[in-house]
C-alpha cells in the first residue's frame, strides 16, 4: 500500500518558508520548488493553516508565512497536521471469533502497532523545521 506524500511535501513547504526568514512566498513559487502544481501546495497549506503552522498574507506581495518560529515546529506537528495518524489499518470487518487466530489477533498485534507508532512520534518530535533549514543552509554552502 503506497503512503501519502503530504508529510514530505508539507515539510518541504515549511522549510522553504523558514528559509525566507519572514518574507511571504507565493504558492506558485513553492510549487516550483516541490515540482508540483500550485493547487497541491494550496491544499497542503490549507491543512497547515488549520493546524496553526502557517498563515497567509493577502494582497500584492502576499503569500504563505510561518505562523510560528521554525524552531517551534516539530516534524511531529507537521505529521499530525497533514496525515492520518493511524499508521496501521487493521481488519475492515471483525475477524472470526470462533478461530483462535481470529479471536485473538487484534489483542496480540495492537500493542506492537502502538509501540511502533509511539517510536515514530518520538523520533518526529526530535526534529524541527529549523533543524531542516539549518542543514539545508549548510549543504547549500558546499
Amino acid at each position: 500500500m503506497p503512503t501519502s506524500t503530504r508529510f514530505a511535501v508539507a515539510s518541504h513547504i515549511l522549510t522553504a518558508l523558514a528559509m525566507t526568514e519572514g518574507k511571504p512566498v507565493r504558492s506558485e513559487d513553492i510549487a516550483t520548488s516541490v515540482n508540483t502544481s500550485a493547487v497541491v501546495i494550496r491544499g497542503i497549506l490549507s491543512r497547515l493553516n488549520d493546524a496553526g503552522l502557517t498563515r497567509s498574507q493577502l494582497g500584492s506581495g502576499g503569500g504563505a508565512l510561518l505562523a510560528r518560529s521554525a524552531a517551534e515546529i516539530r516534524l511531529l506537528d507537521v505529521y499530525a497536521a497533514v496525515e492520518d495518524t493511524e499508521l496501521f489499518a487493521v481488519h475492515r470487518t471483525a475477524p472470526c471469533t470462533s478461530c483462535p487466530v481470529g479471536a485473538n489477533i487484534l489483542d496480540v498485534i495492537n500493542p506492537a502497532l502502538a509501540r511502533a507508532r509511539a517510536a515514530l512520534e518520538a523520533e518526529l518530535g526530535k526534529t524541527t523545521i529549523a533543524d531542516l533549514a539549518g542543514t539545508i543552509r549548510e549543504l547549500a554552502k558546499t
